[in-house]
């Protein structure tokens, strides 16, 4: 199997509810007959107290209790699907409520706990091993706990600041994976450039219309190194890329690559995802903060704490050295060159859609003063020409906004709690 495939394959697995509480059906049925195998070790656990009536109420009363818990948590999860897109952003689903370990491994113990009772319950009548029998006890009883635990957890997870402070976390990893190296220079390091000349060979993308979600950056550096060429990626992960479309620019002897190889080490998907993407973590906030500030939901409070988390990737990022990626081979040749998001990218993604659906809160303008006010004091020189253009932007988006000079004069103070935080008159 090529590698996309086991790429689509991990990230189907680790995006989907299913797969837990199938694993826990399979463990059910070899654990329970294990049990059944091994019942003559088990002597030495103490009898049921209760009789055949009364063990057959109690898993019952489990077997009700783990329907009621499965019946509830979809309910749940679904309720929060729905908030999540109406409220804050669809692309959170994908990236943290299917991938979310407590909600797929309760789902999966709420069905373990059923499918045992039920197989106890069976075998009442035939004299069934205490072990088990005291063993879904435990189970009704962990289910019950893990229920209580899920409604609180349900409940911290669907608030804006944990959805945004995760999706935050996931930034950083990749931002860690993307661009491992510091700022080199205070000044700014150079940027470097491609291989001269044009291309000895363009592959283009065959397939249907699609957008990159992740390289295999090895296997195409080895690829380069074994036929002593060099690959450049024509398009950046996250990019779209229809039929046809250029995919990669090959250099010397990488031209007699086969294509089938090349293209095997590209993942495609429908939707971005945020394994290898560097700026879909930000895109995902700015889209919660500006549907934050629309109309229908005006809600700048939300706004500001999807500032206070773009503020720390942001400052991140700009100590980083970024712009298009090189990889060389051991020997310090360049084999691999695929285009990054450089540090405008970032920061006009950060700003730009904010300024202009927010400036007219008081809320976000001061919010997003204070961020770039603080960006300019802690950066290198190289990172803050860029933000003083964003900070004239939002003056003259102010001038334009606010009829009366003194909302206009309050607007322009710096304050991270966006309004009410700050000390100055």
């Amino acid at each position: 199997m090529s590698w996309n495939k086991l790429y689509a394959l991990r990230s189907y697995l680790r995006s989907s509810l299913w797969i837990v509480p199938f694993f826990a059906l399979i463990l059910q049925q070899v654990l329970f007959r294990t049990a059944l195998a091994l019942q003559d070790w088990t002597t030495w656990v103490p009898l049921w107290p209760l009789g055949t009536e009364g063990t057959v109420a109690a898993m019952q009363a489990i077997i009700s209790l783990a329907l009621s818990f499965i019946v509830f948590t979809f309910g749940s999860l679904l309720v929060a699907i729905q908030i999540a897109s109406g409220q804050l952003t669809p692309r959170i689903i994908a990236t943290t409520l299917l991938r979310d370990n407590v909600i797929r491994f309760t789902v999966g113990l709420f069905i373990f706990t059923l499918l045992f009772a039920i197989g106890v319950i069976s075998r009442v009548n035939t004299s069934a091993p205490p072990f088990i029998v005291w063993f879904s006890g435990f189970l009704g009883v962990s289910s019950l706990a893990a229920f209580l635990y899920f409604i609180d957890y349900s409940a911290r997870l669907l608030r804006p600041v944990s959805i945004i402070h995760r999706v935050a976390e996931q930034g950083f990893d990749v931002l860690n994976l993307v661009y491992p190296a510091p700022l080199a220079q205070a000044d700014g390091a150079p940027r470097r450039h491609h291989p001269r000349g044009g291309p000895a060979r363009i592959v283009s993308h065959p397939g249907s219309s699609a957008i990159i979600l992740a390289i295999d950056v090895k296997a195409l550096t080895s690829l380069a190194k074994r036929a002593d060429g060099v690959i450049e990626l024509a398009a950046r992960i996250g990019d779209f890329v229809s039929q046809r479309q250029p995919l990669f620019r090959l250099y010397g002897g990488a031209a007699a690559i086969a294509d089938h190889d090349l293209r095997g080490a590209v993942a495609f998907g429908r939707e971005r995802t945020i394994e290898q993407d560097p700026t879909f973590a930000f895109r995902v906030i700015v889209d919660i903060a500006t549907k934050a500030l629309s109309k229908a939901i005006n809600d700048p409070t939300t706004a500001v704490l999807a500032i206070d988390q773009l503020h720390r990737l942001l400052r991140s990022v700009g100590r980083r050295e970024l712009g298009d990626d090189y990889r060389h081979d051991n020997e310090g040749r360049l084999r691999l060159v695929f285009p990054t998001p450089d540090w405008e990218d970032f920061v006009q993604l950060t700003c730009r859609e904010i300024r202009i659906y927010g400036t007219e809160n008081l809320q976000i303008a001061r919010r997003l003063r204070a961020m770039i006010d603080n960006l300019v004091e802690v950066l290198p020189e190289a990172r803050k020409a860029t933000l003083r253009l964003e900070r004239d932007l939002l003056d003259r988006m102010i001038d334009k906004v606010y009829l009366l000079p003194e909302d206009a004069a309050l607007a322009r103070i710096a304050d991270t709690q966006g309004l009410g935080g700050s000390s100055q008159a």
